[in-house]
């Protein structure tokens, strides 16, 4: 179950602009956006244990390295120099002194301070030699910076002199030598690069996967003529392939229902011509009943052969400029006509011509009057046609674009044909790659919408 977000603005007509999790390239987008976030925090995670262990080492050798060679030198100096030779030798960031008492009263148990000191006599002989790794915070803070404090007694004749020294390190962060901004930096940079490039190619996977579920959806609406680019990977090849040839023998099966129906039809018109003729030879009180029935069953064998053709016209498609046709088949059936913008589609003139005067004759014969429109949008010709009738009942609004379904459930001829126009016409707009559908007004009538995508 996935959640969306929505924005404030609208475009096009009543389009609400949307941004959904659903939708597979998000998820695969976040999940790789998660990932990557992870693997680059826990990559700086290590850079920084391992700065601060470097930190460590660095500061005990350099430690190991002066005490070393500074203790030989303050121990060949005469007693009263040798207060001076330690002051000399303190830095900025190590303080040596020469005191009477040694800083690391005891010799502490930490296994880097019992490492230190041990490696400290071994450089320095048999010397007593105390050593003490600390960590100094500022306002009650647990971690900051690391200090070594060590502690020698030194040789000579000036009495039990011990030389101190105390050295504070940095704080951990980014490998060394590097600042932590400019490492930070170059994580950023490396993450938006691998990101941009992941997007990139999952764009390009999910896309087939995209035209394929509308293609999926324009055939679940009746379009036929629908094909999808086999491309991809082999999987989305074979799927994509799969629909093609599915729509292909959806297209023969089709085809073949509508030549049956349209000899079925054209079958039926002999019979029925012969038995009105007898009928006609009855008494007339007699054959009125048996001649209203032929002619029903007349009306119902034209709508099959009408019906069949309008499914499988082998018109040639043409630009056709929409305002044009409209305008001339509301001046045919004098209704009223609202000319919009411009709009000219892609299609079969005649078959067009016949798919709108079908809805146009139902509003006038059962809405009393008819107003047809056009509009359009960024991407379709919107075609509506609206009359004054008493519209349809709401669980009946799609069932009427079946074949013989009609508004009402009358089969008389007085009252309408056999239920066939608003197939015809709907299987012609499918056929256009366009949609229809019906819906009732506010203010009262049936509204009929017609959308056809506009020629590139």
């Amino acid at each position: 179950m996935g959640w969306r977000i929505s924005a404030g603005r609208r475009c096009g007509r009543g389009m609400k602009l949307r941004f959904s999790v659903d939708g597979l390239a998000v998820r695969f987008s976040l999940l790789l956006t998660v990932a990557l976030i992870a693997a680059t925090l826990i990559a700086a995670a290590l850079l920084y244990a391992d700065r601060a262990r470097q930190d460590r080492a660095n500061l005990i050798e350099r430690e190991v390295q002066r005490i070393v060679s500074l203790v030989p030198a303050i121990e060949a100096a005469r007693p009263g120099q040798r207060q001076v030779a330690a002051r000399r030798a303190s830095t900025r960031f190590s303080r040596v002194s020469v005191d009477p008492h040694p800083v690391v009263d005891e010799m502490p148990i930490a296994p880097r301070s019992v490492a230190l000191a041990r490696e400290l006599r071994a450089a320095l002989g048999d010397r007593d030699v105390r050593a003490a790794i600390m960590v100094r915070g500022r306002n009650g803070e647990r971690r900051g910076r690391e200090a070594v404090a060590l502690s020698i007694r030194l040789r000579g004749d000036g009495g039990a002199e011990w030389l101190n020294s105390v050295s504070r390190g940095g704080r951990p962060g980014g490998p060394p030598g590097i600042p932590g901004k400019i490492l930070l930096l170059a994580l950023g940079i490396s993450l938006l690069s691998v990101l941009g490039v992941a997007l990139f190619f999952v764009r390009r996977l999910t896309r087939p996967l995209k035209d394929l579920a509308a293609a999926a959806g324009a055939a679940g609406r009746g379009d036929r003529s629908v094909r999808v680019a086999e491309t991809g990977p082999r999987e989305l090849r074979a799927a994509s392939a799969a629909f093609n040839d599915m729509q292909d023998r959806i297209a023969r099966f089709d085809a073949e229902r509508m030549r049956t129906l349209a000899a079925v039809g054209h079958d039926l018109r002999t019979p029925i011509t012969g038995l009105r003729i007898r009928a006609e030879m009855l008494e007339e009180e007699d054959a009125a009943p048996m001649i209203r029935t032929l002619d029903e069953m007349t009306v119902m064998a034209d709508g099959l052969v009408t019906y069949a053709r309008g499914a499988g016209d082998a018109e040639r498609a043409q630009p056709v400029n929409l305002a044009g046709m409209l305008s001339r088949l509301c001046d045919e059936r004098g209704v009223q006509f609202t000319r919009g913008d411009g709009a000219t589609v892609s299609g079969r003139p005649v078959a067009l011509g016949r798919a709108i005067g079908n809805i146009v004759d139902n509003a006038i014969r059962y809405g009393d009057g008819a107003h047809v429109a056009l509009a359009r949008d960024d991407a379709s010709a919107i075609i509506t046609i609206e009359d004054e009738g008493p519209g349809v009942a709401p669980d009946r609004l799609r069932a009427v674009f079946e074949p013989f379904v009609r508004g009402e459930d009358s089969r008389s001829t007085e009252t309408g044909g056999a239920g066939l126009g608003l197939a015809i016409a709907r299987n012609i707009v499918i056929s256009h790659g366009g949609e229809i559908s019906l819906e009732n007004r506010a203010s009262g009538g049936l509204r009929a919408t017609i959308l056809l995508p506009l020629s590139a």
